[in-house]
């Protein structure tokens, strides 16, 4: 869980990824465009102590729901959540600084509670706002973030947001890990990025963003340092028989799809919803 270390070297290059238009053969029937791609800002990411997050919602949130913050299990104040430990509804004041589309902090917002911590399964914390999603676009004219309810694809453009390095990082969803190790923790069907996202310390909890709809289908959370095989910092992808493969240099995030249909009416996290594959406590 390299992500979430703020001293790691911060490199300046910012990363792009430019996709060539497709052309068709004369003669060739027409193809449909593209869909065009949203512009990938800033907006509704915020920076945390020590990693990134984003202010997010659910399809059905409402206005007046309480806002939810997403980052990382392993960015939790209390610390890193132990396999098989799931923290619920636990009461806390961490703040975060909420940016613009410049990346400008506009706002601290202050949490109420962990609604929902794990690095079982999958590498994520949600925390309640005592704010609602009306009263930040209101009073600082930002928008949450939306989870796609859908599982990401390979070859998608992504874009990884980070709030703490205000720092945006270009790929592509390379594939997908059976089974990511590292060291005590094993999560499930990880997103795999393309070379070009070369995160860093504090870029943990960042959102990953699909260019083309501007939703999120991912939380960035670890990568292979030093070619070291199921270490921490040097996570392994572990496939459906058990074989190893170790990618030095790549980078991992978590699907985020899964919380979808956890999220209920107020925004409430309710692990028994139909359809909730979040580990529970």
């Amino acid at each position: 869980m390299k992500k979430s270390l703020v001293g790691a070297l911060f490199s300046v290059l910012l990363l792009g990824a430019t996709a060539a238009p497709a052309t068709a053969f004369d003669g060739a029937p027409e193809k449909a465009p593209a869909p065009r791609a949203q512009a990938v800002d800033f907006a509704g990411t915020v920076a945390l102590s020590n990693c990134s997050g984003s202010v997010i919602r659910v399809p059905d949130s409402e206005p007046t729901d309480p806002a939810l913050v997403m980052s990382n299990g392993h960015c939790l104040e209390s610390g890193f959540p132990g396999p098989g430990e799931v923290v619920v509804d636990q009461p806390s004041t961490r703040t975060f600084t909420l940016l613009n589309a410049a990346g400008s902090g506009v706002a601290t917002l202050r949490a109420s509670k962990v609604a929902y911590g794990t690095m079982t399964d999958t590498d994520v914390s949600l925390y309640e706002l005592t704010s609602t999603y009306q009263q930040i676009e209101s009073s600082y004219g930002i928008k949450a973030l939306e989870l796609s309810a859908d599982h990401p694809t390979q070859g998608t453009a992504i874009s990884v947001v980070s709030g703490y390095w205000k720092k945006t990082y270009n790929c592509a969803i390379d594939g997908f890990a059976y089974n990511l190790k590292e060291g005590e923790w094993t999560w499930k069907d990880s997103v795999r990025y393309t070379s070009d996202c070369q995160t860093i310390g504090g870029t943990s909890g960042s959102p990953v963003l699909d260019q083309a709809t501007g939703k999120v289908v991912a939380v960035n959370n670890t990568g292979n340092e030093d070619g070291e095989r199921c270490t921490d910092n040097n996570p392994c992808e572990v496939d459906e028989n058990g074989g190893v493969t170790v990618r030095e240099g790549i980078n991992y995030g978590q699907e985020t799809y899964g919380i979808v249909p956890c999220v209920e009416i107020g925004n409430k996290i309710d692990l028994s919803a139909p359809g909730c594959a979040l580990p529970k406590p």
